[in-house]
């Protein structure tokens, strides 16, 4: 059997994919009103992103420690590969890492340093590889480069929610707020940094198509689009981004969810790239 990758649901990965592919993906915790909802798994209102109080939180060592144990099972002695959301956002890396300790060795823990698409599509490219035969550690390699390599882009409509959970530096904060400068975020070794802003949502969405076509370079790569709660605005944007980009091998469409809307607020969408990737199967059955 081939190495099993194990994520977590920020990841954002549609059930066909990761059932093609075999990867299981841990739930993260969304609370409001002292009921905790498993993201993925339970129910979840869908005000929950602007409902006051909600507070979010990573997988548990314990609830990880049980994936990774039936992924060994399932691997038969192959390995696991665990691939999770940047530990400058989430604790969820600290706790995989403590959980793999009980595990000897046979779970190796990759930090995305990202969020969203990109913790998936860093979690689609170590599937591929354990798909073509590599062993644990080629796994966990393949799934490094494609964490260095891949690019991830976010418009906001407001900064209340990033303000409020402290996702997002003092100097964001302030450019976010000034004018209702609507501003360009981009993942930069793990955290969100501020890339551009500007005083219309529209005008930012615009440049952050042009940094998208940048970051692909003329090159054949993955897309990923993502928004919070706005289908119809993800839409234009996958339509904007294939009139700037050369060739796009495969791409997805994805809400953010619970626990990444709760940070992102209504509205957000977001561009992901990634170079390298084999095209994604599983993509027909959604």
């Amino acid at each position: 059997m081939p190495v099993v990758v194990v994520t977590d649901s920020s990841s954002r990965l549609p059930r066909s994919v990761t059932e093609h592919y075999g990867i299981r993906q841990v739930p993260l915790h969304v609370t409001v009103d002292d009921k905790d909802y498993r993201e993925g798994v339970d129910d979840i209102p869908a005000d929950i992103v602007t409902t006051p109080g909600v507070t979010t939180s990573g997988a548990n060592p314990g609830d990880l420690s049980e994936y990774f144990d039936a992924a060994l099972e399932a691997s038969e002695g192959a390995g696991v590969v665990a691939v999770h959301m940047s530990r400058r956002l989430s604790g969820t890396w600290s706790s995989a890492r403590l959980a793999a300790e009980k595990f000897s060795g046979q779970v190796r823990v990759v930090d995305s340093r990202s969020v969203g698409l990109a913790v998936g599509f860093t979690a689609i490219a170590a599937a591929q590889a354990a798909a073509d035969g590599a062993d644990r550690d080629r796994v966990y390699e393949s799934a490094i480069r494609q964490a260095a390599t891949v690019d991830s882009l976010l418009c906001v409509q407001q900064l209340d929610n990033l303000r409020s959970s402290g996702r997002i530096s003092a100097a964001g904060k302030l450019f976010g707020s000034a004018l209702s400068i609507k501003p360009i975020l981009h993942m930069v070794d793990g955290t969100l940094t501020l890339r551009e802003r500007h005083r219309t949502f529209s005008k930012a969405l615009d440049k952050m198509v042009d940094a998208a076509a940048d970051s692909a370079g003329g090159r054949a790569v993955t897309v990923g689009i993502q928004h919070c709660q706005s289908p119809e605005v993800a839409e234009e944007l996958r339509a904007a981004v294939h009139t700037k980009l050369r060739v796009v091998t495969s791409e997805l469409i994805v809400d953010l969810g619970p626990i990444l809307g709760t940070h992102v607020g209504p509205g957000a969408v977001g561009v992901v790239i990634a170079a390298h990737l084999d095209p994604i199967e599983g993509l027909a059955e959604q």
